[in-house]
């Protein structure tokens, strides 16, 4: 890679929004999470047949009652939110349902970014929408004695950028927002 552009990369990495986030900090579903669904506005005798924690399939869908699939993976929860009452209206099951759907954190649908290298603690970190690489680094223990943190990596969605972080830590506005399954390599 071009030494030069390293810095156009970055800058861009910077400049562009999370992939995985909307602009309110919702990431999007994907296949294997575990969804709450409740709905509201619908006879009660129906509320506890859909209302429960679904998990998305391999197809990227959840399967509701009278509906069917619907279409979960890559949407963030408020548009699955919005795609599950349009359903309902539209086949004329329900007249005014109220959904809220919510990633339910546990078993292992939680979001991870990886470091390791030159880290004292090197494995996953739980992912959080404010999570930055040195926030990354830190929760992994910080780095080692023989840590190069100039010459660090970040892989993201096949892409590999360089980054200097001897220059970030000098100026911690230069720090990067990360995305889950981001991966953080420190050279020793």
């Amino acid at each position: 890679m071009n030494t030069r552009l390293i810095p156009l990369a970055l800058a861009a990495l910077l400049l562009m929004p999370a992939m995985g986030l909307a602009q309110n900090g919702e990431l999007a579903l994907k296949t294997n999470d575990r969804v709450t669904i409740s709905i509201g506005g619908i006879p009660d005798s129906e509320v506890a047949q859909i209302s429960k924690v679904y998990t998305i399939g391999d197809n990227g869908s959840v399967n509701l009652l009278y509906i069917g699939e619907i279409r979960a993976a890559g949407l963030k929860p408020s548009s699955l939110q919005r795609a599950i009452e349009q359903t309902y209206k539209d086949r004329e099951i329900y007249t005014r349902p109220t959904v809220t759907v919510s990633i339910d954190g546990a078993d292992g649908t939680a979001r991870f970014v990886y470091v390791v290298g030159g880290i004292k603690g090197n494995g996953t970190v739980p992912y959080n929408g404010s999570m930055t690489v040195l926030k990354a680094i830190s929760a992994a223990g910080g780095f080692s004695p023989f840590a190069k943190p100039s010459k660090t990596k970040l892989i993201r969605n096949g892409q590999t950028y360089e980054i200097n972080l001897k220059d970030i830590s000098s100026d911690p506005s230069k720090d990067m927002k990360l995305e889950p399954e981001d991966q953080i390599i420190v050279p020793e």
